[in-house]
């Protein structure tokens, strides 16, 4: 059963059927991820920028920390992070965080043909702002990884003033998925013994008010969940993960991505993908590098993700060896890009172009292994539609 169509969920039986977040018995987990042959082959040898593609991909330097974006006065920012792209008339933009202190968020906009017309600031004088996520009214979410950390809500065209989003909690923010279907965001939390989150907004489209929730399950790898109300958003004087009795841990929250009743999301600690089947109301592993039984496990490092339209997985390496891989529908995966000489960085802010065919994200120490080494690529080829 392809991902596309039911996305690697927990398969329910003819005579079994979910209820009010549970599951009944009869269904069917998906086996992790396992290592094979890739949808665009091996890799070839590095290019010019050091990067090893597939045949019929290309790479180019969109921007480095210190320097001017080409044909801009805008200089590009530190350790650049979490990403997405956003339409922008016939072109589209670019967003990219900035993992230092002061933080804060900037932005590329591309013309039709790719070429970049501008760029600018869109977020200042906030914390460490790691990851994130774009809202379906074209809004970019950019969140502290710090204790008691903030969301901002931010505006990709850098036109209207960033806005701090209280409401979504305070804590240790990475990444965030919107879930236009159940009007719901999805948050997760960079602790050892972290939970994963969700924001119901009062209104769909304005996150000023609203109710946190945190996930709720057993101790398993796989099985049923539930969600419960965090009493006390701003984490004090108890934090948002230890105020719900049976809060599900989870060993250092990262990347989060939705797409299609599905949301997958990876855990750091334990080189990790979860993901949670929204319409049966379970979880189970999509990945987990232990679990790897043919060779070596091709990814580890397991950090920032994103998704295309072919329902591929692209999965980013902190660390490992400096690649982002693939995982398929049909549950295989593969290297799909290696960094070269920039072993003291990590790959972060993967995300596709709006038409799908160029690939952005950042090596977010480059070559120095200092924050003020960022670089950040943009790769074009022929992707799975």
């Amino acid at each position: 059963m392809e991902r596309r169509t039911f996305l690697r969920g927990a398969v329910i039986g003819t005579s079994a059927a979910a209820f009010g977040g549970t599951l009944m018995h009869g269904a069917a987990y998906a086996a992790p991820a396992q290592n094979g042959p890739g949808p665009y082959g091996a890799l070839g040898s590095a290019d010019a920028n050091g990067l090893q593609l597939p045949s019929g991909f290309t790479s180019r330097v969109v921007a480095r920390s210190g320097q001017a974006v080409t044909g801009t006065s805008y200089t590009w920012h530190n350790a650049p992070d979490g990403g997405a792209c956003f339409a922008d008339g016939t072109g589209w933009i670019y967003v990219s965080n900035s993992e230092t202190t002061p933080g804060g968020a900037g932005s590329v906009s591309f013309n039709s043909a790719g070429a970049i017309t501008g760029a600018r600031r869109i977020l200042s004088d906030t914390r460490n702002n790691c990851a994130g996520g774009a809202t379906p009214w074209n809004t970019w979410l950019s969140c502290e990884e710090v204790s008691l950390g903030f969301v901002y809500e931010t505006d990709p065209k850098g036109v209207n003033a960033a806005v701090q989003r209280p409401a979504m909690g305070k804590f240790k923010h990475e990444a965030a998925a919107a879930d236009p279907v159940r009007k719901v965001v999805y948050l997760t939390e960079d602790e050892s013994n972290g939970c994963f989150y969700r924001f119901i907004p009062t209104t769909w489209g304005n996150l000023s008010s609203g109710t946190l929730q945190v996930l709720t399950a057993g101790a398993g790898t796989s099985g049923s969940f539930g969600w419960a109300n965090v009493p006390d958003p701003d984490g004090a004087p108890t934090v948002t993960r230890d105020q719900v009795s049976g809060a599900k841990r989870f060993n250092g929250g990262e990347g989060c991505h939705y797409a299609g009743d599905t949301v997958w999301f990876t855990t750091k600690g334990d080189n990790r993908l979860w993901q949670l089947n929204l319409l049966t109301g379970t979880y189970e592993l999509a990945y987990d590098d232990s679990l790897v039984t043919n060779g070596a496990a091709p990814l580890t490092g397991v950090d920032n993700v994103t998704g295309s339209s072919s329902g591929d997985l692209f999965i980013a390496e902190d660390g490992g060896n400096m690649e982002i891989c693939v995982i398929t529908p049909d549950d295989v995966v593969a290297p799909f890009v290696r960094i070269n000489g920039q072993s003291s960085s990590e790959i972060t802010g993967p995300a596709f172009s709006p038409d799908g065919s160029r690939l952005y994200f950042s090596s977010q120490r480059g070559t120095t292994g200092s924050s003020s080494g960022g670089i950040t690529y943009e790769v074009s080829g022929p992707f799975r539609a």
